[in-house]
């Protein structure tokens, strides 16, 4: 597949996404406590791999990583170049970068059918906060606090489910959580 990243610098390496139910998946994540240029490169990647695969977010468990970091991006938009062509051209980037988050405010209720790139080709109804105010560090350590809603809210809970050790296969009823968890072991 071949993406053309319009007016974005983004370079990366590709990283190894974990699927369900590798172990990695269900840990909690530790706290970073490392920031700098290591963690820079990291967070690109982890963008390059979320593009590429193509994805919203991705968290650092997914990667095989147990670190409290996600990525994403509610806001781009991804066009095939060529209808029925594997060539996409990815524009309206709005990147961001989460570092040990912490929800701290969650009000109403949302349903969103939602997918996971660690459980590939599951989509299913989750229920969500509708509204969040999410607390967190970025790429240099400082702190930063933000109001979600709508797809925003529902990513950042999604992604931060992964830092708790929770696949959003967790989310659904027993019967469904079950069925699923059959097809994947």
């Amino acid at each position: 597949m071949g993406l053309n990243l319009q007016n974005y610098e983004l370079e990366g390496s590709l990283l190894e996404i974990h699927e369900y139910p590798d172990p990695v998946l269900t840990e909690i994540a530790k706290e970073v406590k490392s920031f700098g240029p290591e963690l820079v490169d990291l967070c690109k990647n982890m963008l390059y791999t979320m593009y590429q695969a193509p994805g919203i977010g991705l968290a650092a468990p997914q990667i095989g990583l147990s670190q409290r970091i996600f990525v994403l991006d509610v806001d781009y938009e991804r066009n095939e170049v060529v209808e029925g062509s594997d060539e996409y051209i990815l524009e309206n980037f709005n990147p961001m970068m989460f570092i040990n988050p912490v929800i701290k405010d969650k009000t109403g209720t949302i349903k969103y059918k939602e997918g996971c790139l660690s459980v590939p080709g599951v989509y299913e109804e989750v229920n969500r906060s509708k509204d969040i105010t999410v607390e967190y560090q970025d790429t240099n350590g400082d702190q930063h606090s933000i109001n979600a809603d709508g797809l925003l809210s529902i990513c950042i809970q999604h992604e931060n489910d992964h830092l708790d050790g929770v696949v959003f296969l967790e989310r659904l009823s027993t019967l469904k959580r079950n069925f699923f968890k059959k097809k994947f072991k």
